[in-house]
């Protein structure tokens, strides 16, 4: 899929043997980007496994094989900086590694910033450093202590917390119901042996793009990717996104009980519709004008006027077709919170969408759009998402489509909206 725009250009350059290789055209940066996804099937057996591999292999390569090594090295390419981690959208899970280099323009040599980012990514996916043939073990026992920790300190994060785990009763006998890090029950059980034959199924089987940003040419960038052919890859994995609509036969209800002041109230809702439906952007458009900002209904009526909720927002998961709407609150005002936000709900289903809500609505949409370019990764994760979703937007046209929405597509994408899960974090 080729998507052009005026400002960037992002452009299929190849595909082969399971790899896409994107590049996105922009010279507002000093600073360039190399991006590698893996994708895969959000499991519950493969959650930890998945999201333990990239934290070992950041850990040191052949070429480079501590993380001091690998940190003195970036700093001598004027600063270069390196991520990997896991992330879910829908039902797959992400494995990404990301680097960020300076432009050749901006440095001393002139040329072959592109060439060393790229192959320090390269070294680092494909020659770790192992022992006896597998990891180092040293490596794999401090990572798994590492994500344990990081998985348990969730509950940090109590909005963030009571979002997740509304998702998860909502979708708990399906993929998307898995937390993208796996439990701390599963990385405990977590063997060296295990975890190096999951990262050869990953190199050798999962399909995977390479985005690069900037205005490196495509000759070097083709040159580079093609180091990926060294690899034994077969039977590459068909990954499919998980499913959108489901019949709700009772509302779920569940509280939980934890040491916090401030209850907090997630509603998670079932939208049935998919990013690829031409009323997805009416549904943006609608979960914004519920809870999208200060001009939205539950900004307005539930924090406002009733003065029930110390924040109350609307949020959309495109890729699963869900919508949750939470608000932070007394816990003895749940009922009459939730009876508030019920009502919003209907008010747009009937229509009732006042000029200055609806202009608000779409001008939050478009100035939101227009953001995503000042970040080349909010770029590439935007031209990333529209692969995914099997869409073919761009900046441009997105911002188009949502001009053209009315009042009365709101209130129809409204309609297939249903509660599901009524999730709600109080005090114990």
């Amino acid at each position: 899929m080729d998507i052009t725009l005026k400002e960037e250009l992002a452009v299929k350059l190849k595909s082969f043997n399971g790899i896409t290789v994107y590049k996105i055209s922009q010279d507002r940066f000093k600073t360039n980007t190399i991006n590698i996804f893996f994708h895969d099937t959000l499991t519950r057996e493969t959650a930890a496994l998945n999201a333990l591999m990239p934290a070992v292999l950041r850990r040191g390569c052949e070429k480079f094989p501590t993380f001091k090594d690998i940190a003195v090295y970036l700093e001598k390419l004027y600063g270069t900086s390196f991520d990997c981690g896991v992330a879910k959208k829908g039902e797959i899970q992400l494995i990404q590694f990301y680097i960020e280099y300076v432009a050749d323009q901006y440095t001393q040599e002139g040329k072959g910033m592109f060439e060393k980012a790229f192959e320090l990514l390269f070294e680092i996916i494909t020659k770790p450093v192992t022992e006896s043939g597998i990891f180092k073990e040293e490596y794999v026992v401090q990572e798994k202590e590492n994500l344990k920790r990081l998985i348990e300190s969730r509950v940090n994060d109590k909005v963030q917390y009571a979002v997740d785990r509304c998702y998860e009763e909502m979708c708990g006998d399906e993929p998307f119901g898995v937390y993208e890090y796996g439990t701390a029950q599963d990385v405990d059980k977590i063997t060296n042996k295990q975890l190096y034959e999951q990262y050869n199924k990953i190199l050798g089987s999962l399909p995977i793009d390479i985005f690069v940003t900037g205005d490196t040419e495509d000759a070097r960038i083709l040159k580079m990717a093609e180091k990926f052919s060294s690899l034994n890859r077969v039977n590459i994995k068909n990954i499919k996104a998980g499913n959108i609509s489901k019949q709700i036969e009772e509302v779920k209800n569940i509280t939980e009980k934890m040491s916090i002041n401030q209850g907090k109230l997630s509603m998670g809702f079932r939208t049935n519709t998919a990013p690829a439906e031409p009323d997805y952007y009416a549904l943006m458009a609608y979960s914004i004008l519920l809870g999208g900002g200060m001009h939205s209904k539950l900004f307005q009526n539930v924090r406002e006027k009733a003065s029930l909720a110390y924040y109350a927002f609307s949020r959309l998961e495109k890729f699963k077709g869900l919508m949750v709407v939470s608000s932070g609150i007394e816990t003895e005002n749940r009922d009459k919170a939730k009876e508030i936000i019920m009502e919003q709900l209907g008010e747009i289903e009937k229509g009732n969408i006042t000029d200055n809500e609806f202009d608000a609505t779409v001008k939050t949409i478009e100035t939101g759009i227009k953001s995503l370019k000042d970040s080349q990764l909010q770029m590439v994760d935007f031209y990333l998402s529209q692969n995914m979703a099997g869409t073919n937007d761009t900046f441009d046209t997105l911002v188009q489509k949502v001009n053209k929405l009315t009042k009365q597509d709101i209130a129809e994408v409204s309609k297939k909206i249903k509660l599901d899960t009524v999730y709600f974090l109080t005090k114990a």
